[in-house]
């Protein structure tokens, strides 16, 4: 159920909005001051670290974050390595990172007490946790069949396609005269859904069996579904959805406005902040900051750790509030 916490706004695009800001955008001018790997982490903003952060993090009152067992943390830190070096092999680990630096104790800490293997001499990468391949999994069978399913219910994806493209899936296990007994469209995708994610959790289970050993050696490199007899349906589906889903112009709108939002928010709160502990803050600074919740140490002496709360607070707002509060900064909300 975490695996997604610490996703930001517009999903997959809000990372990459926040990466854009620093890289390209006003947080470009915080390089100097920053590491290599502190400025990699705003640069490549990641939704696993920042989740990793969430679940993790210390609090007045709440040490150990969540409280989560050691087990669970390694099952869902599905990259267990630091921003850089960036992809240094073609390992199913190294596609990401898994932890801002901000976190590294916290890391090292499960990783020594869950005896993860070290891939490296000279950076923070390990190997995963077994259970890791297990939420992989289960991440990409629900991704790739609700998303299919979603294009099909919303008319973004013709239903002819879901019998075309799932039967392979649902071959052994479909009763024919069951569904087509069912009269409409959403019950019928929600029957082929329910079977094709059955079927894939049988099969990412058994590819987890066969490999058990290859994957407590860390010798098994790629996803489980990657394995999969499957494979071939599943990219299938996967750019079908990409195609008439994730690009279709509903979406790029929604993605282009996000970029928007989320700039806005960094902008104006990162200046905030920092204008606030140089001591030059502007009366609009001081307003803006009386909404940043109080967890937030306004006052943190390390700059790293300033933006990062920032976009860590940025990360943790819905698609909704997110727009609400640019819209409040821009006074669009604005009633008399």
């Amino acid at each position: 159920m975490a695996h997604d916490i610490g996703n930001p706004p517009f999903g997959h695009s809000g990372e990459k909005a926040i990466g854009e800001f620093f890289k390209t955008g006003a947080g470009k001018q915080y390089k100097e001051n920053l590491t290599a790997k502190e400025y990699q982490d705003l640069c490549d903003f990641e939704g696993n670290a920042n989740g990793f952060k969430i679940v993790t993090e210390n609090r007045e009152g709440r040490q150990g974050g969540l409280r989560l067992s050691y087990a669970t943390l390694g099952a869902f830190m599905k990259y267990p390595k630091e921003s850089l070096p960036k992809k240094p092999t073609k390992h199913i680990a190294d596609k990401k990172y898994g932890f801002f630096q901000s976190e590294k104790e916290a890391f090292l800490d499960v990783a020594k007490e869950l005896g993860l293997i070290s891939r490296s001499k000279t950076d923070v990468s390990f190997s995963r946790h077994p259970l890791a391949f297990l939420v992989e999994a289960a991440d990409d069978i629900c991704y790739t069949i609700i998303d299919f399913e979603d294009g099909i219910n919303l008319g973004l994806i013709q239903e002819e396609y879901a019998l075309e493209y799932l039967i392979n899936l649902v071959r052994e296990t479909i009763n024919t005269k069951k569904y087509h007994q069912l009269s409409n469209t959403q019950d019928r995708i929600s029957y082929l859904r329910a079977l094709a994610i059955n079927t894939l959790i049988n099969e990412a289970v058994a590819i987890f069996i066969a490999n058990e050993e290859a994957i407590l050696k860390d010798e098994f490199k790629i996803a489980l579904l990657d394995k999969s007899k499957y494979e071939a349906q599943i990219n299938d589906i996967i750019k079908i959805s990409v195609d008439n889903v994730y690009q279709s112009i509903e979406v790029v709108d929604k993605e282009i406005s996000g970029y928007q939002v989320l700039n806005t928010l960094l902008s104006v709160y990162t200046k905030a902040i920092n204008n606030n502990y140089n001591g030059t803050p502007t009366n609009y600074d001081t307003l803006v900051l009386k909404r940043l919740p109080k967890m937030i140490n306004i006052n943190e002496d390390n700059l790293y750790l300033r933006l990062l709360s920032i976009c860590n607070y940025v990360s943790l707002l819905s698609d909704s509030k997110a727009i609400m509060v640019y819209k409040k900064i821009k006074g669009l909300s604005f009633n008399i």
